[in-house]
């Protein structure tokens, strides 16, 4: 994925591959993918810019009344989906939303995070480069084909067959991402019983949330020929791991990683320590966007290796920023509190606003906190100055509107979109009667 086609290429391979379907595919407010399929014959009309559709209908875009919009293919997003018929298959191309007038949509993810982008670009760098590591759980299916809470295995970490059984799944999930241009770097069995990683190789930003959410189509989709049901549910089980999103990122300049120094302190450059300073300073902030659910709270507690405090690290893994080892190229900061219900599209633009706050206004991050965080008391954690996560979602809409930062890295109309779709969210949760509160007290009062 990545490459430069022009029309006649993509003809070219539409022709040999007997493409006959296409899909549009976006984005919504809340990282659903939607998509418009036209037959073949409108390929022309799509690639010039004018299929229109219904934006009223879309979470989070238009009201009915100003409802049409237009779908732009991005051409360097053409794939042909390996697992579609051969009698004939179905390519599809990601879109940037347009109002009728040819401007870009305010409410478009996607559109969003390259506003994010070109305004780094005009602070010097050239690129925001991304590597993620989305998790997710498989449950077996029911005999009417619905999700169950039936694990298709026990296995834990990096284990094998015969105790991991969705390896056979895992295998294929990597052949069909390799056929459309992966480069898969690692697949395993995580810590929890049914959990899975495959590990991807890292993109500038916004060709790596095209990726995410290519990458999460194609797990379901090849799960469910398994017969399972592949989840990016933060926390779908009480008791085990909840599924991450750890982000990595680095700055570059001028070709050039920018955040490494081999004569800095750890040979970390002073870029380095400002984003890491301007993620910490906001991560209360955009928590809201990069952990969106009710549920993505459930995972955001201690002893579950998710982070729950803000704090960094290069030496231990339980603060929310951790760098990895590598140095040269390979420098990196690694955000660990991100889920994959994220819409990564916004996930990346808050996070790339932050900790470009830290680099405009040259912040200082504090001192690294390489105990164990989840041993430390309330007292001990507030002494060094350590804040925690916001414990619910409600508590994290709140801090996001205090951050006029991240409010601005949304822009209006997304935020204001989110904030008002969330809150419906929380409301519907804080009014539901929960298993929990009948087996606890239906009986003793």
């Amino acid at each position: 994925m990545g490459n430069r086609f022009s029309k006649k290429e993509i003809m070219k391979q539409i022709e040999e591959e007997n493409v006959r379907f296409i899909r549009l595919q976006f984005t919504d407010i809340l990282g659903t993918i939607k998509n418009v399929e036209i037959p073949l014959s409108q390929l022309d009309k799509a690639l010039d810019n004018k299929m229109m559709f219904d934006g009223s209908s879309i979470e989070g875009f238009v009201r009915i009344e100003e409802s049409d919009m237009y779908l732009y293919p991005d051409l360097d997003t053409f794939v042909v989906f390996p697992w579609t018929s051969e009698k004939g298959k179905v390519a599809r191309f990601i879109c940037d939303i347009y109002n009728t007038d040819g401007t870009p949509f305010a409410g478009c993810p996607r559109y969003n995070l390259k506003r994010n982008v070109e305004k780094m670009e005009e602070l010097g760098f050239d690129a925001f480069n991304i590597g993620t590591e989305p998790e997710f759980f498989l449950f077996k299916l029911d005999e009417a084909g619905n999700p169950s809470l039936e694990l298709n295995d026990h296995g834990g970490y990096f284990d094998l067959a015969p105790t991991d059984l969705g390896e056979n799944c895992r295998r294929d999930i990597v052949l069909e991402l390799e056929e459309m241009g992966f480069e898969i770097e690692a697949s395993h069995h995580e810590v929890a019983p049914g959990q899975h990683e495959i590990d991807f190789k890292y993109a500038e930003a916004v060709k790596h949330a095209d990726d995410i959410q290519t990458f999460k189509l194609v797990v379901k989709t090849i799960a469910r020929r398994h017969n399972l049901h592949a989840t990016f549910m933060p926390k779908p089980l009480f008791g085990v791991n909840g599924s991450g999103m750890h982000v990595n990122m680095s700055l570059f300049k001028n070709g050039v990683n920018a955040f490494f120094d081999k004569q800095g302190e750890m040979e970390l450059s002073d870029i380095a320590y400002q984003f890491t300073a301007g993620i910490i300073k906001h991560a209360t902030n955009f928590t809201a966007i990069t952990n969106p659910t009710v549920n993505s709270f459930k995972r955001l507690v201690p002893g579950f290796e998710a982070p729950s405090y803000v704090a960094w690290s290069a030496t231990n893994r339980s603060p929310l920023i951790r760098i990895p080892y590598s140095r040269g190229v390979s420098t990196r900061i690694e955000v660990r509190s991100v889920d994959p219900s994220a819409n990564p599209y916004m996930a990346l633009a808050v996070l790339l606003a932050a900790g470009l706050d830290g680099v405009e206004n040259k912040l200082t991050p504090p001192t690294a906190v390489d105990r164990n965080i989840y041993v430390m008391t309330k007292a001990e954690r507030e002494e060094i100055g350590v804040k925690d996560l916001p414990a619910t979602l409600m508590d994290a809409l709140n801090q996001l509107q205090e951050s006029k930062v991240i409010v601005n890295a949304l822009g209006e109309h997304l935020f204001e979109h989110f904030i008002e779709a969330k809150e419906i969210e929380w409301d519907m949760f804080r009014t539901q009667v929960h298993p929990w509160e009948r087996e606890q007290y239906l009986r003793t009062y």
